[in-house]
């Protein structure tokens, strides 16, 4: 009888367990590039947070992903957006009293960034990489993050003359044929010796530049760029061209951004609706690059392999890039919490190959319709 009762209390015990577990997500891990740090295949992006969001909720989307086992985080000074002089900071802000609060800043791996060329209220405007600019932006990121460590600092994107944000028709600008890679490497390498950050990443980057960053840093024993963190998502997968064989042979992954499209493929746009307090609804005019011809059609078509097979097509969205071979981890960007639950609930649903295949004849159909 006394075992038969230590078999009924373990049994209950299993079962409490196991009902505890249930509320959580079963998170995904990869290594971040050739480091030993296991980031999430989630990342929670904060970028509304001081705009669309207030420090309260900010709070509460940093405590719910922590608890589900995102522990990879990506800001920048320049948040939130879209970018203004009197919000310029404020996301990293809000991420520090979070730190303060908690003490949890161990928990985290942080990733922020330093902004390329940018307007005179930003340290004068123009470029922003050079010792004395970097340095301060460094400075500022710590200060605002209450924080004496970064994991992961990224050059928001290029100083040189190169097509980023979405812009196409390439132009060879004169640019003094730009050589500051090895300067760049250097200042970041102090920076690392002083313990102010860990390692180092792009961003907005093309496979020309990752490629010259990454010779100097192995010919002048400098710091490696680990990751890449650019736009990808099922209306944009041009990083599938170059960017992601050098990604995988480089141990570069990307850091994949904007990938539900700046929300189109949530399907909260669908016949013209207008979501009050969305990002198109509040910043129309800033929000342009899903907006374009086909995007719809293509949306639409998504949207109908989603419902065919019982899926929720932001996650069927979000898996698609997570499972990729040169995806690190996918940087998700929620306003509300039940958006913030879909989107990391996402890890635990299966693309089968019939559905993949399915998604890449859309792809066939309406090939990267907004790049």
């Amino acid at each position: 009888m006394k075992i038969y009762s230590l078999l009924l209390i373990i049994q209950d015990a299993l079962k409490d367990y196991l009902k505890s577990k249930s509320k959580k997500t079963l998170m995904n891990y990869k290594k971040l590039g050739n480091t030993d740090l296991d980031v999430s295949t989630i990342c929670l992006g904060t970028m509304t947070w001081g705009e669309q969001n207030t420090q309260d909720e900010g709070f509460e989307q940093m405590d719910y992903a922590l608890d589900q086992g995102v522990n990879f985080w990506d800001t920048a000074e320049i948040y939130s957006i879209p970018p203004k002089e009197e919000t310029f900071g404020s996301t990293e802000e809000i991420i520090g009293n979070w730190f303060e609060k908690t003490k949890k800043r161990d928990k985290i791996i942080l990733a922020s960034k330093v902004c390329g060329p940018m307007r005179e209220y930003v340290r004068g405007g123009g470029n922003q990489f050079g010792k004395k600019n970097i340095t301060e932006a460094l400075e500022g990121s710590l200060r605002r993050l209450k924080t004496d460590y970064i994991d992961l600092y990224q050059l928001h994107w290029p100083e040189r003359n190169t097509n980023f944000f979405g812009k196409l028709g390439y132009e060879h600008g004169d640019d003094g044929e730009w050589t500051k890679f090895e300067d760049i490497l250097e200042n970041l390498k102090k920076f690392i010796d002083q313990g102010k950050i860990r390692h180092v990443g792009l961003s907005n980057e093309t496979p020309w530049g990752l490629s010259k960053f990454l010779d100097i840093s192995k010919n002048k024993n400098l710091p490696r760029m680990l990751s890449v963190q650019n736009p990808y998502n099922l209306l944009n997968r041009t990083y599938e061209i170059g960017l992601a064989e050098m990604s995988v042979r480089e141990q570069s992954g990307l850091l994949a951004y904007s990938p539900l499209a700046c929300g189109y493929l949530s399907g909260k746009y669908r016949n013209n609706q207008l979501p009050k307090g969305s990002r198109i609804a509040l910043h129309k005019d800033f929000w342009t690059r899903y907006s374009k011809p086909n995007a719809e059609k293509a949306i639409e078509a998504y949207y109908e392999v989603a419902k065919k097979y019982k899926l929720d097509l932001a996650q069927m969205s979000l898996k698609f890039l997570e499972i990729q071979p040169f995806v690190t981890s996918v940087i998700i960007g929620a306003t509300t919490m039940e958006q913030l639950k879909t989107d990391i609930e996402s890890v635990n649903i299966n693309l089968t190959e019939e559905i993949i295949n399915e998604i890449n004849e859309v792809q066939k159909i309406y090939p990267n319709p907004c790049p």
